[in-house]
């Protein structure tokens, strides 16, 4: 079992802070045994009780009854026995409590819900609330807005590269091990490549494409949604647009889909957490820049999945799991765009554009870096830097490369470091 270290020190800081917890993030990537055991093993060793942690799995059909908001509502009142205690409830897959008729009242609209169960026992004082799902419902961004201002998302993403390496035997083959599979925890059970890839490509059709069909109700479109996503995954890290991917569809298979239609697909994967969007922002004039803008997959070895392990392009994988690994660090991150004036063959002036991989905020500080899987030679170390060279501020400009390195810097105080060493140095952007 992977500590899950990271996400186990947010629930701690979170702890007694009278909102609800929401863990939320892909299915299957640990959210259930984040907070069910290693959360509750801290409780545990902090003293609390067994009485005092009411717990409750209901995706279980020995706690079907619970699924009923009635139910589970009366169910945690009675457990909530002694004022002078705190009790810690944890609900795993909350997404199973149905939405029934209010009976007090004749309006068939008017239903009640695990929103209102979990909105009328956070009011005892003496209560700490944490909730998950993992189905397309707790998925999507609408809990957060359901709870409005009274809770907390903590969001869990597959394993990282330092935790994956962490617990593998094999350190010399861990990052391609993991730039080919990713992290999905269960993967560790697996042994073969078949094994692997069998486990991968069926989460993908059996768990989260599923979701996003039974979510929003798709029954004619399955198979534009499927060719979607393997386009998606073909091109993660190139810059597109909806209206790009409709010109796409029409010239590459033959098939017309509006602009709006796959604009809305693909807000359908961003809420299942498949994919994360990275918009792009002009460094110079400091202002975002609408379209085109990059996608990336959550996790690489279901994206590879999706393809068949057919485009392992190491460099385009380098750089989903280093956007990956910025955002799980809690880092602002957008792609960043340098333009510049320069002149043509017949000396007439134009404007172009550079690009720096990401641009990544902390507070007030700053990172430009770019993905580079080799700096082999002077012209290809020219080519990868020439965008961090044009960026007139003082902030730290990293040089992200494949190979194992000595960090260094060079005459432009851009610094050099290996992505291995990058990924395992959580400190590396202090």
């Amino acid at each position: 079992m992977y500590p899950r270290q990271q996400y186990l020190e947010k629930l701690i800081s979170k702890k007694d802070n009278g909102r609800i917890k929401i863990i939320t993030g892909l299915r299957r990537c640990g959210k259930s045994v984040l907070l069910f055991e290693l959360y509750r093993n801290y409780l545990l060793g902090q003293g609390v009780n067994e009485n005092q942690i009411i717990s409750l799995a209901l995706d279980g059909i020995e706690n079907v009854r619970y699924r009923n908001p009635f139910e589970l509502d009366k169910y945690i009142r009675d457990k909530l026995i002694d004022n002078s205690k705190k009790y810690y409830i944890l609900l795993d897959e909350i997404q199973f409590v149905a939405q029934v008729k209010n009976p007090y009242l004749d309006d068939p609209e008017n239903k009640i819900s695990f929103v209102d169960v979990i909105l009328g026992i956070m009011k005892f004082p003496n209560t700490d609330i944490y909730i998950t799902g993992s189905n397309s419902k707790m998925l999507s961004s609408d809990i957060l807005t359901q709870f409005r201002d009274r809770g907390d998302e903590i969001r869990v993403f597959p394993l990282s590269f330092a935790e994956f390496y962490s617990e593998t035997d094999d350190k010399r083959a861990a990052w391609q091990e993991y730039y080919t599979y990713g992290g999905m925890p269960f993967l560790s059970s697996k042994n073969t490549h078949e094994e692997k890839s069998l486990y991968l490509r069926e989460l993908f059709t059996r768990t989260y494409l599923k979701d996003v069909l039974e979510r929003h109700k798709i029954r004619n479109n399955t198979e534009l949604l499927e060719i979607l996503l393997d386009v998606l995954a073909s091109g993660i890290g190139s810059l597109s647009n909806p209206s790009r991917l409709s010109n796409t569809f029409k010239s590459e298979r033959n098939i017309s889909v509006n602009a709006d239609t796959i604009e809305k697909y693909i807000e359908y994967f961003e809420d299942s957490f498949l994919i994360c969007k990275a918009k792009r922002y002009d460094v110079k004039g400091k202002k975002y820049i609408g379209t085109p803008v990059k996608y990336y997959f959550a996790d690489t070895g279901l994206r590879n999945a999706r393809l068949n392990f057919r485009q392992l392009e190491e460099t385009h994988l380098m750089e989903n799991i280093l956007y990956i690994d910025l955002i799980r660090r809690g880092l602002d991150v957008d792609v960043g765009v340098v333009e510049y004036n320069t002149k043509d063959d017949s000396n007439n002036k134009i404007r172009k554009q550079l690009e720096v991989d990401f641009v990544v905020n902390k507070g007030s500080s700053r990172y430009y870096i770019q993905s580079a899987l080799s700096i082999s030679s002077p012209q290809k170390k020219e080519q990868e830097i020439a965008s961090l060279k044009r960026i007139p501020d003082s902030f730290t400009k990293i040089v992200v490369v494949k190979d194992y390195l000595k960090p260094w810097q060079d005459e432009n105080g851009i610094i050099y470091i290996g992505i291995e060493q990058f990924l395992l140095d959580e400190n590396m952007l202090k």
